[in-house]
């Protein structure tokens, strides 16, 4: 294999850079202070740039480094500090002292950022478009999905009406069924999930937020999208706090409305000298937000060991993570459509209705080929295992910086869900029309299966679906890389060449059945009897309609990733440029029940290579600004499940989805405001969309159609500090989509993306004093269309937050903080999204329509304690 060649001139290489001659070492020591008052800054990073060594400040500010005779370019940074770099020249033997007094960095542009590049180096000097959040503003969003920490970033539109987990993120300009098909999760550099889409679980369900990240960081194209998993329009990572010789414990508890309390816990410090750990986790009881009558419950526990190597020239770090959770998926259910206005309906009871999910259908079993079936759906979406990730990291004395990662996960994993109908009606029904659309005899009877008691004549009548999905997933993966930092004429070069390894296998069997129930929240479920030559018959039983469940897959899919990387990042006095290339085979396994029952398998193996250009660069124009481009040439390897058999053990054919990103804008950062303005071009061709969809007969099936789409946008984001204390800040981004090609669906192509608005944007404000602390914003996402056809509009909706809190000190170094949240504070009923089953046959008529609105409002209560 071409990887195998690449691999072995990879390891000649390193080993040629170990038979270089080790040099002698001296000291640098000094303090770290604050410039306005002199005050310590405990807990400091001082690091040579370009490699792993590095130390930080005691609790006085002091630190000590051990460095290479000879000269070299140190860093010191804090999180909100200004970073300063000096060159050094350090005799063997002896100690050079070098205090360094750093001002303050309201907008952290001077946080180093570990996804953007194979070094490090900060926001303001890197040629890409990126957010960061630290664990402040983590902290405050810990209890609630992804979506409510991505929709807060430029580019993104994420959608969490689902709950905790399987949040539907959009990235600008590219077309998505939601999930993260191009933008994927990473943990301290390492992908949740190496591969997308053996089957249709976001990869949000193998991990939760919690108090043991350090910051998340979203980096759009440039060489972010070479290393690791081989991101197509941008990278996720998520850091996660390491110890220090600064211990740091905290405790934050948490109720809500609803129903809701959670136990947040992480504690980091040292062990030794050299050994240092973090432990974070918590434990959450949940009943809401909406009332269903099942529950959410579970916890996460996560921790690392980290050691030091040779006075801080490496460090060994292991990883681990341990999750058992189960959480409710809210799916749409029908709306009360007025003249495309959509709102929430009022049940039968008269009440709103907010879902249509119950925890009266948990208790329905039935017969299929491999035995009898027990409903799961009282799991929700359940995840129980964990990982093991080991990350080794040197600096050789010739400025060779070794970094090697390696994970093993294994998940249980259930995705259990209530759909959005019954598959042909799919919407609420006079008890006289259900039984003439079923062929039932007009004196049938309803009654509540709980009481025996009739219905009311009045009384409306929703038959729905329960989805089952057992989808166990196991994956190991493995990248290591080699960097060289050297000086080469003018220009200071990082040079990096690495690899990347990944095996991935999930299962996916599916289950589908039916229940009747009526029309309300946590609707009660319905019995249909009636008399046929005098003999009572039952068209449902507790309220599953008898006959209707089946098993609908047997599938198991895997992927092997193998691919290798180089890259360079050049840096002259006032100009950066970053070029690189990656190579990558991706082979599919692909093994389906040809008819569930036959116990006959299609086996199938497709393989396919993708290339990958990166360039990217960055010119100073002052310390104050700079102007930046990148262009990137990616691929997205389609997804297994896509694949098809047209005859047996023939598939068809399979090939990389090419992806053209183009962008340039400019950067500013000066004392009290600081902004990004930026346009770009984004294409995607012969793109294999993946939907599941309604077959017309009451069972789902996965529809496959091909398309191309372009987009050309403009993004703006700025903050501006009033004072110190109070922050204004918004982004802006307005983007003209369309689809070029649509195979089968001629028509279509001009229309826009599904569920992409052509505006979205945020606002928002912060005041923090140090005691008293309060944040209002408002998240805006423009119209959009709910299918491909465009025949489903969607309006405009805003979604508001509010976080207060008040902290006070219990010693010198203890605080406590009381916090109140509120999510959607204005009660929006948005709408984002129709009925995904029903796609393009989806109409905006008729008394009800299917979709998804914004979950309701919700407030927060937490208390935390640092200490």
């Amino acid at each position: 294999m071409k990887t195998n060649i690449f691999l072995v001139h990879f390891l000649a290489l390193m080993m040629l850079s170990l038979t270089s001659m080790a040099q002698g070492t001296g000291t640098l020591s000094g303090k770290v202070t604050e410039s306005d008052n002199g005050n310590p800054l405990p807990g400091a990073q001082v690091y040579v740039d370009g490699t792993t060594n590095g130390t930080i400040t005691d609790g006085n500010g002091h630190y000590s480094l051990s460095l290479p005779a000879g000269t070299s370019t140190v860093s010191v940074s804090f999180v909100g500090y200004t970073k300063q770099t000096t060159k050094v020249t350090i005799q063997e033997g002896k100690t050079l002292n070098k205090d360094f007094a750093l001002s303050a960095d309201l907008f952290n542009l001077n946080d180093v950022v570990v996804t953007a590049t194979f070094s490090k180096r900060t926001q303001f000097d890197s040629p890409l478009s990126m957010t960061e959040m630290d664990s402040k503003k983590l902290e405050k969003l810990t209890s609630n999905s992804q979506a409510d920490i991505l929709r807060t970033v430029p580019g993104i539109t994420a959608e969490g009406g689902g709950g905790e987990v399987a949040s539907n993120v959009f990235v600008r300009g590219l077309p998505s069924g939601g999930q993260y098909q191009f933008t994927p999760i990473q943990i301290d550099g390492i992908p949740i999930l190496s591969a997308f889409g053996l089957n249709s679980s976001a990869h949000d369900v193998y991990f939760r937020n919690d108090l043991g990240f350090r910051n998340m960081e979203f980096v759009k194209g440039g060489v972010s999208t070479l290393f690791g998993a081989g991101s197509v329009a941008g990278i996720i990572n998520y850091s996660s706090i390491t110890g220090s010789a600064i211990p740091e414990n905290k405790i934050q508890l948490e109720w809500a409305d609803g129903g809701r309390a959670r136990a947040d816990v992480l504690s980091s410090g040292q062990i030794n000298k050299t050994t240092f750990y973090a432990f974070s986790g918590f434990l959450r009881y949940d009943e809401g937000p909406l009332k269903t009558g099942l529950k959410t419950v579970g916890g996460q526990f996560r921790g690392n060991i980290k050691k030091m190597l040779n006075d801080g020239k490496g460090a060994f770090t292991l990883y681990g993570q341990y999750i058992d959770d189960k959480v409710v998926f809210y799916l749409p259910y029908p709306l009360k459509n007025d003249n495309g206005n959509y709102s929430r309906p009022k049940g039968n009871d008269g009440k709103t209705v907010y879902t249509t999910l119950t925890g009266e259908a948990t208790d329905f079993s039935f017969d299929t080929p491999y035995g009898v079936h027990k409903s799961q759906i009282s799991n929700g979406v359940m995840t129980k295992g964990g990982y093991l990730m080991a990350d080794f990291n040197y600096n050789f004395d010739n400025d060779w910086v070794l970094k090697v990662k390696t994970k093993y996960a294994s998940y249980q994993h259930q995705f259990n869900l209530f759909l959005d109908g019954d598959g042909v009606h799919n919407v609420p029904e006079l008890q006289s029309d259900y039984l003439a659309a079923r062929g039932l005899p007009a004196n049938a009877t309803f009654t509540y299966v709980s009481t025996g008691q009739p219905l009311k004549q009045t009384d409306l009548l929703f038959q729905n679906r329960i989805l089952d999905r057992n989808r166990p997933m196991q994956e190991l993966v493995g990248e290591f890389n080699l960097s060289k930092n050297f000086d080469w004429g003018s220009a200071n070069h990082n040079l990096t060449i690495g690899t990347f390894n990944s095996y991935t296998s999930a299962r996916d069997d599916d289950y589908i059945y039916s229940y009747l129930g009526d029309f309300r929240n946590q609707p009660k479920m319905v019995d249909v009897t009636y008399q046929e030559n005098g003999v009572t018959q039952n068209y449902t039983e507790g309220g599953y309609i008898v006959g209707s469940g089946s098993q609908t897959s047997n599938k198991v899919n895997a992927m092997q990733k193998s691919a290798g990387y180089l890259a360079d990042e050049i840096k002259w006095n006032r100009f950066n440029l970053d070029v690189g290339l990656r190579y990558e085979h991706a082979k599919g396994f692909i093994t389906s029940e040809t008819g569930i029952g036959s116990n006959t398998f299609d086996k199938g193996t497709v393989q396919t290579n993708g290339f990958a250009l990166a360039m990217a660069g960055l010119y100073k124009l002052s310390h104050q600004a700079n102007l930046y481009a990148n262009f990137s040439k990616g691929y997205f390897f389609p997804e297994i499940r896509s694949v098809k058999f047209i005859s047996p053990g023939v598939t068809q054919s399979y090939k990389p989805e090419k992806i053209y990103q183009a962008e340039a804008g400019a950067k500013f950062g000066f004392k009290n405001f600081a902004a990004n303005l930026g346009t770009y071009y984004v294409t995607l061709g012969d793109r294999r969309s993946v939907d599941f969809v309604n077959d017309g007969a009451g069972g789902v099936t996965e529809q496959v159609s091909v398309q191309s789409t372009r987009t050309i946008g403009l993004e703006a984001y700025a903050s501006y500090y009033l004072t110190k204390k109070l922050n204004f800040y918004g982004n802006l981004t307005v983007q003209n989509h369309e689809y070029t090609k649509v195979e089968g669906n001629p028509d279509q192509v001009g229309n826009w993306l599904r569920r992409q608005p052509r505006a979205m944007g945020m606002l928002g404000i912060a005041y923090n004093d140090g005691v008293f602390d309060a944040g209002l914003s408002d998240n805006f996402i423009g119209k959009r269309f709910a299918n491909d056809a465009n025949t489903v509009k969607l309006d405009p909706y805003s979604i508001m937050r509010l976080d207060a809190g008040y902290t006070t000190m219990l010693g010198k170094t203890q605080s406590f903080r009381l916090g109140v949240s509120v999510f959607n504070l204005a009660n929006s009923v948005g709408i984002t999204e129709g009925s995904p089953r029903q796609g393009n046959s989806q109409i905006s008529g008729g008394d009800f329509f299917v979709g998804r609105p914004i979950l309701p409002r919700r407030v927060y209560v937490r208390a935390t304690f640092n200490f």
